[in-house]
């Protein structure tokens, strides 16, 4: 009897211990924690976007960081497969560094990237009888094509001060977002013709410089609305409209839409360094930019928009 006891207790005690360590492996780990560059800099670049935000831009939030922070040098280690399919083709590089450069006679930024992360759009907002311009937080429709890239431009100084002005490269980018409503929002992103006045001669941390842009039309000539009117082809009216669109009454109301033209705007940037690499000759921080979204080629009006995020330069 003592030996069925004996045997009943250690089988018991198997059991326990089988429950035990079932109950242990299926308990949550805890996670690791990473921290990378790009998410520390990021921290300091929602520090610093109140230095360098436009009138009006406020509220607005910088989207998070991705996990992964890569260098340039890291980026051109890596082949076209690597790269493929990852969205890092969309990625500005991580300065590592807080020196400073002074870039002398005849130098130029080079390889200059521009990553929006968030975006808005001034709406006006209705609240107690009132209404309001506000920027409303929207969301980026456009797949992972919307960075610009390889913008080039000489380094002049004036008046103790650097002046960047934006030659070629990819300097613009179509992109639709859209408002929390459900309305999109067509705007051409670009930094075309810039002319950024710095505050001083040497790029280091706390480095601000900034000027004005030109924003070309969304559509261009050779665009075609679903009535096959163009600006430099198509038909010249919605044909199956005739008689609205004689030269008698009626035909004012569909002036825009058959006039199509080719609007070009005004847009700025503002940038400020938070970041400098002097041994790789690299600079990189924040930016703010504001611009007119589509016309639609002259029918309606253009929203305001305003987009925040990261560029990455050069100085050779």
């Amino acid at each position: 009897t003592n030996q069925i006891n004996q045997s009943i207790l250690t089988m018991k005690l198997a059991i326990a211990s089988l429950f035990v360590a079932s109950a242990s492996a299926f308990a949550p780990s805890t996670p690791a924690t990473r921290s990378t560059g790009l998410q520390m800099s990021l921290k300091s670049d929602m520090a610093n976007l109140g230095k360098v935000a436009l009138a009006g831009a406020v509220a607005v939030g910088v989207a998070v960081a991705p996990a992964q922070a890569l260098t340039k040098s890291e980026i051109n280690e890596l082949s076209y497969l690597q790269v493929k399919g990852t969205g890092l083709a969309n990625r500005c590089a991580e300065v590592v560094g807080e020196d400073s450069i002074k870039p002398k006679s005849g130098q130029n930024l080079v390889d200059m990237c521009i990553e929006p992360k968030a975006w808005a759009v001034e709406e006006e907002i209705g609240k107690g009888g009132k209404t309001e311009k506000k920027f409303v937080n929207s969301k980026v429709m456009t797949r992972q094509t919307y960075t610009l890239e390889g913008i080039n431009g000489p380094i002049t100084q004036e008046g103790g001060k650097i002046v960047f002005t934006e030659k070629d490269g990819i300097d613009y980018a179509p992109t639709t977002v859209q408002l929390p409503g459900g309305e999109r929002v067509p705007f051409l992103f670009t930094v075309k013709e810039l002319k950024a006045t710095g505050n001083g001669d040497t790029f280091k941390p706390g480095f601000q410089m900034g000027g004005t842009t030109t924003t070309p039309s969304y559509r261009t000539g050779l665009f075609l609305d679903p009535k096959g009117r163009g600006g430099t082809t198509g038909y010249d009216m919605a044909v199956a409209l005739p008689g609205l669109q004689s030269g008698e009454e009626g035909d004012a109301a569909m002036f825009g839409e058959n006039n199509k033209t080719f609007d070009v705007t005004q847009g700025r940037v503002e940038m400020e360094v938070n970041k400098v690499n002097a041994e790789e000759s690299e600079i990189g921080g924040v930016f703010v930019a504001t611009q007119l979204g589509d016309t639609d080629m002259g029918s309606k009006v253009p929203k305001k928009i305003l987009t925040k995020g990261i560029f990455y330069a050069k100085v050779e």
